[in-house]
């Protein structure tokens, strides 16, 4: 193994030999003083079909694994994936997967702008949209030094008639303004800027490394202002915790002061791999809470119907209100077909402060 020094990061080439046979390895790019690596990791593809997903868009990861490190996010299964077939594979410095890792340890798709290009072809993807940042946030910190999403929009913007979304909670979206202004010329474009709360110390204890929302805000505003269809997802919904009316309605209406053009919201999905991470965040911060989540989700992680379908009720009301479209409405309006529906068949049930009650 070779070692360089520079200012700030260390740089190691990892072996390229396996069983006499030459292969691409996973590369350390970089790593922070603070201890997080940058690890290449070679692709063949960057497009994950809906058959693939299960979901009715095509979805597309620069990276896996995210510095931001919210302690609700699903994606650490594809980060634990990752991890895990690196080591049946015997890739060098892939060990046993933790936690912690999907912060610790952020996989970054190189050639993923190249591999675009060389194998998008838009007559397979019909009316389907393509959506960035579905496992990872395409703008955390390390797209400031890789710059993968800046290429791959610029690669998606040399054609016409795309159906592309992108979701982030970064202000650092407002720097590829130019690139994005290109591609809402050429295609459809739609951006969503992730928020669940306006609360900044509900968001210091959930999600403390990534930005304010205040942040968010003001990117939400340059976007609009830009002329890029952009809006607030509300998700996850955190049950007991975000979705009382006063918070929704409070986080909807700071949305419309940004200018946003929708709001659209989609309950917390408790996955097994999230559940070692997020449990204890509720056992410290909500305590009266944590009898209900451990009971209220179900194997695969998710919330029961009638809570679902209560949430979208409240989410339709609130839209209404403050001016926004619902989600049935906007999907009319727009054709688009990006994110999938909170509501679910069932009635729900309010406690004394105007939440729903999770089933015990």
């Amino acid at each position: 193994m070779r070692e360089f020094d520079r200012a700030g990061f260390r740089l190691h080439l990892l072996p390229r030999m396996r069983l006499g046979a030459v292969r691409v390895s996973w590369t350390l790019l970089d790593e922070r003083r603070r201890g997080t690596r940058f690890v290449r990791l070679p692709i063949k593809s960057i497009l994950n079909s809906p058959q693939q997903t299960g979901m009715g868009f095509w979805s597309l990861n620069p990276y896996v694994g995210c510095e931001f490190g919210c302690t609700y996010c699903f994606a650490r299964f594809a980060h634990r994936y990752v991890v895990e077939r690196g080591r049946d594979r015997g890739e060098a410095g892939a060990g046993e997967w933790s936690g912690d890792a999907f912060e610790h340890e952020v996989f970054v798709k190189s050639e993923a702008p190249d591999v675009l290009a060389l194998t998008l072809k838009p007559s397979r993807l019909g009316d389907a949209a393509i959506a960035i940042g579905t496992a990872t946030d395409p703008y955390q910190p390390a797209e400031r030094r890789f710059r993968l999403t800046r290429r791959i929009l610029e690669r998606l913007a040399q054609f016409h008639g795309l159906n592309v979304s992108l979701v982030t909670k970064s202000p650092l979206v407002v720097r590829d303004l130019d690139v994005l202004s290109r591609l809402a010329e050429r295609s459809r474009l739609t951006v969503y800027l992730s928020l669940i709360t306006v609360d900044v110390p509900l968001i210091r204890r959930i999600e403390a490394r990534s930005p304010m929302p205040q942040v968010r805000l003001r990117a939400l505003q340059k976007l609009a202002a830009g002329g890029i269809s952009a809006g607030v997802m509300i998700a996850p919904v955190l049950p007991g915790v975000t979705d009382g009316a006063a918070a929704l309605r409070a986080l909807m209406r700071a949305a419309r002061d940004a200018g946003a053009a929708f709001v659209h919201a989609a309950p917390l999905r408790l996955y097994p791999a999230v559940r070692p991470i997020f449990l204890p965040v509720v056992a410290r911060h909500f305590p009266a809470l944590l009898a209900r989540y451990e009971r209220a989700f179900d194997a695969r992680g998710g919330v029961s119907e009638p809570y679902a379908d209560a949430l979208e009720r409240r989410v339709a009301r609130l839209q209404r209100e403050t001016g926004f479209p619902t989600w049935a409405q906007d999907e009319a309006r727009t054709g688009a077909r990006t994110h999938g529906r909170t509501g679910m068949r069932g009635r729900p049930s309010l406690d004394d402060r105007g939440q729903w009650v999770l089933p015990l």
